[in-house]
């Protein structure tokens, strides 16, 4: 192996493993939990944090990881190395945040909100998002249907 692919190996396996933590510490994600979200099996990531890899990981995947954990892919392809001066692929737009989420955003990162409360607000906000769908009230439906 070259020492330039070691390196890129290394970098990427650093970038992974901070990425890891950093679920860890602030979401209290498992590296199952990370899986899930990402879409990544965990003997991948596996993989990437051991350098263990005999070709480059698939991009979509690089991406698919950064976007679970909310990270700029653009520095995982850093470490990589990949060609930064590629033409970017085009991204749609995100669509306008609502005002309550934006609250939310701003109270968790907020340096005099306590982490206990930025605990019970991530995990609410966790529950809430991956919750079943609730199936549509049937009183409504038989209004409709009369």
């Amino acid at each position: 192996m070259t020492e330039t692919a070691n390196a890129r190996k290394i970098a990427f396996a650093t970038f992974v493993r901070r990425a890891l933590d950093e679920a860890r510490a602030t979401r209290a994600w498992s590296g199952t939990e990370v899986s899930r979200r990402t879409g990544v099996s965990r003997q991948t990531i596996n993989r990437w944090v051991r350098g263990d890899w005999a070709s480059d990981p698939e991009a979509e995947r690089v991406v698919a990881f950064c976007e679970g954990l909310g990270l700029n892919p653009a520095v995982a392809f850093a470490a990589l190395g990949w060609d930064r001066t590629a033409a970017p692929r085009s991204t749609p737009t995100a669509p306008p945040m609502d005002p309550d989420v934006e609250a939310l955003l701003r109270r968790l990162v907020d340096p005099a909100v306590s982490d206990v409360e930025k605990f019970h607000i991530r995990e609410t906000i966790r529950y809430l998002a991956y919750r079943p769908t609730l199936p549509v009230d049937v009183r409504k439906r038989g209004k409709q249907a009369g």
